[in-house]
């Protein structure tokens, strides 16, 4: 099994709005998805046999950068993707010098918080009733990740 990670290219668009719409109950639009030159963008995608299985979207604003999406194929989670997204997108902000990187993440969303915490992220602060769910809103956690 063959696996890189590779910068976004809108070839690999179609597959990651299908990804994006099975992995998350409040799915990115198309329109934002597809906006891939966006200001400080560095979103990049997982190819496993040269198939995408998974994708993050990034920003990097004078060494600030935000995680803005992440997301694995339903298919493919639980096969350590998401931990190789992650891993990824910290060599990324190292690479570009980045002093920290920061994400937030729905307080239901235990697995990814978890990784997040097992991969050096702190819990810094919360936005109240950020994100919506089927029954009202929830929590976004806010982590950070600072590089020395």
């Amino acid at each position: 099994m063959s696996t890189k990670l590779v910068a976004l290219q809108a070839q690999y668009l179609e597959r990651i709005i299908e990804i994006e719409r099975a992995a998350h109950s409040h799915p990115w639009s198309e329109s934002l998805l597809s906006d891939i030159q966006s200001r400080g963008a560095c979103h990049h995608v997982l190819l496993v046999d040269e198939q995408v299985v998974g994708y993050f979207y990034a920003q990097n604003i004078v060494g600030e950068v935000t995680l803005l999406n992440i997301a694995v194929a339903p298919e493919y989670q639980g096969r350590g993707f998401g931990k190789a997204l992650l891993n990824g997108f910290l060599d990324m902000c190292e690479a570009a010098k980045a002093e920290s990187a920061w994400l937030e993440v729905r307080e239901s969303n235990h697995n990814a918080y978890g990784l997040y915490e097992a991969t050096g992220f702190n819990e810094v602060d919360r936005r109240r009733n950020y994100y919506p769910t089927a029954q009202g809103k929830e929590d976004a956690i806010i982590m950070s990740y600072l590089f020395f």
